[in-house]
């Protein structure tokens, strides 16, 4: 079973694989190695962009992509009905939910304006916002929310949480108008899609109270770029955002200079603990395809 990684330091965290696992290299610099023509289970680079997902024309024998990303917008859709596509649900829980609630933090707690004073020498006392006695909208339930509601709960504030269907401590997204005027904070960590793609329009963004703040760690095209910029520039809501639309932003991009947005070059999951956390996921999703049993976090209609 021939098997492609992008990462050499992965060679050494991979655990004990299957006797029959042949495991190579391919960062997706350059073209790709002999051994592409006979892999079977190909882990493309973390944040391949959807150009990558033209490797599989030159892997006649691939059956499974295992991505290292939690979000499949770059590739569902784009590969052949036989090759089965999984994406890495559980690995980035800790890092982007972590990036979500300091995000919070630090635009509540006015931590931008200490940062730009600290560089002026500028001894800048002021009194903030505070996230306690918030409440807080996630939109976007799976298993990064479940992170984001386990670290905000210690913080007294009200969790409201959203998903595509209601269910129990869940309301549906259809929901949202009725559930938008009273939100303070709005966190997206919903994957892109179809339905979601554009979600955060100008009727969206007029329904958030003055003063409010959207945090999006989900995709920038969740978020109608225009609508945004137009709300910021007006002074009336505060963002943080770790990702956009376009991405990465030209340097004369209006994103940049806006009024009460606070951003991020798409980090919030790269930490350290990324690779340990994503290869152990890799080994026991080898082990699986090995013994014949169903793969974990298979990517069904985009999700």
């Amino acid at each position: 079973m021939k098997v492609l990684v992008p990462h050499h330091e992965g060679l050494d965290l991979l655990g004990d694989l299957p006797a029959e696992a042949d495991v190579a290299v391919w960062d997706g610099s350059a073209g790709p190695p002999p051994a592409a023509a006979e892999a079977e289970f190909w882990v493309p680079p973390f944040l391949a962009s959807d150009a990558a997902a033209a490797g599989v024309d030159r892997m006649p024998a691939l059956a499974v992509v295992q991505l290292l990303t939690a979000g499949a917008d770059a590739w569902a859709g784009r590969l052949p009905a036989e090759v089965t596509l999984c994406d890495a649900r559980g690995v980035h829980d800790s890092s982007t939910s972590e990036w979500a609630a300091t995000a919070i933090l630090a635009v509540l707690r006015d931590f931008p304006r200490f940062a730009r004073a600290q560089a002026a020498g500028v001894w800048d006392h002021a009194t903030t916002g505070e996230l306690a006695g918030r409440r807080v909208l996630i939109v976007g339930a799976g298993s990064i929310g479940d992170a984001l509601v386990r670290r905000l709960a210690p913080f007294d504030v009200e969790l409201v949480r959203v998903a595509r269907r209601a269910r129990a401590g869940v309301h549906a997204v259809d929901e949202l108008p009725d559930l938008l005027p009273t939100a303070d904070v709005v966190v997206l960590l919903v994957p892109l899609t179809a339905a979601t793609r554009g979600l955060v329009d100008a009727t969206f963004l007029a329904r958030m109270p003055d003063g409010a703040l959207l945090v999006n760690a989900a995709r920038g095209p969740v978020v109608r770029t225009d609508s945004l910029v137009a709300e910021l520039a007006a002074g009336r809501l505060r963002a943080a955002l770790d990702v956009t639309e376009p991405e990465p932003l030209p340097p004369d991009h209006p994103l940049w200079t806006v009024p009460g947005l606070l951003l991020t070059p798409h980090v919030a999951g790269s930490v350290r603990g990324l690779l340990p956390r994503a290869y152990r996921m890799v080994t026991e999703q080898l082990w699986r395809y090995a013994e014949g049993e169903p793969l974990d976090n298979l990517v069904v209609n985009g999700y």
